[in-house]
């Protein structure tokens, strides 16, 4: 893994020095805008349209736009002014429980190990926090970017999950078209409960797959193989029903075939074989009678 960030978790007087990993990776695939008349690669070009000129790296600034048109400009040194000595410092403010924060406010995932000789305090960090279910609300700068985190224990792993300020939520009042008042049918209710019980199972995040990219490998592939490409036409769209009977069909959909017991078919009893007189001796019952003797038929007279 390549390291993103290095510094320490500072938790009261406590500094556990810290390397910090990219936990996911984005799968998707890249591609490129080509000029269809040659099948070149686009290329980019930071030209300023006022002095119609290709501008270089060492010529660019920042800036603010505070006006249409209006700019305040800065040096990169004025920026990194605004960075004090704890950007290098994971500060954990408070110690809260996981449930006490909403999904939405988590934006990305990293892996923290210790660095250099800060086994001991990581070791003592991760225990504590896992022995008493806690985790840490902490702030951090990231590439001059001032962010709060949410420190776990995952696994054997002390884990951090940039998440945002409160400001950077949108309220959900700004949602239009919400219902104001809910008016929901009782038996639709009914059915659409049933429905959530029946699709519910453990969460078992290796069955999900990504469909899109597989197609789309499996597309470039074929066409990297110079195979000719055939659209397959578009399926039509099923028809509208009502809100009743699509819940219906769902239930009809997923509802797991019951067993008849009236299907069933009885295996036949195996009669059990007559104990001799030994067996019946054994077994304290009565001496099954002897089988009776066939006569012997007469002999045919010869012709």
């Amino acid at each position: 893994m390549h390291t993103v960030w290095k510094g320490a978790i500072s938790f009261g007087l406590v500094h556990v020095p810290v390397k910090m990993f990219s936990a996911t990776e984005d799968k998707d695939i890249s591609m490129r805008y080509i000029h269809k008349v040659c099948g070149s690669p686009l290329a980019y070009v930071r030209k300023c349209p006022s002095c119609e000129v290709e501008v270089q790296w060492e010529e660019i600034t920042k800036g603010y736009e505070y006006e249409k048109g209006k700019f305040v400009l800065f040096e990169k040194d004025e920026l990194e002014a605004l960075n004090d000595s704890s950007s290098k410092t994971i500060t954990i403010l408070d110690f809260v429980d996981l449930t006490e924060i909403d999904p939405i406010y988590f934006q990305k995932t990293y892996y923290l190990s210790p660095d250099q000789a800060g086994g001991n305090a990581y070791q003592l960090l991760m225990t504590a926090m896992r022995d008493t279910g806690k985790i840490g609300i902490a702030k951090i700068s990231i590439r001059s970017k001032s962010s709060l985190a949410a420190i776990r224990v995952l696994d054997d792993c002390l884990s951090m999950e940039t998440i945002f300020y409160p400001d950077e939520i949108r309220p959900v009042s700004q949602v239009p078209n919400l219902p104001e008042v809910l008016n929901v049918n009782e038996k639709e209710l009914t059915m659409a409960k049933l429905l959530i019980d029946q699709l519910s199972t453990p969460f078992e995040p290796g069955k999900y797959t990504d469909d899109y990219r597989a197609k789309l490998l499996d597309l470039i592939n074929h066409k990297v193989a110079g195979e000719e490409i055939k659209i397959a036409p578009a399926k039509p769209e099923a028809n509208v029903m009502d809100l009743m009977a699509a819940l219906q069909a769902s239930i009809e959909a997923v509802k797991p075939i019951p067993t008849d017991p009236g299907t069933t078919t009885a295996k036949p009893k195996k009669r059990a074989p007559k104990k001799t007189s030994v067996q019946a001796a054994a077994g304290g019952e009565t001496e099954a009678p002897a089988p009776a003797k066939r006569k012997k038929a007469a002999p045919k007279p010869k012709a």
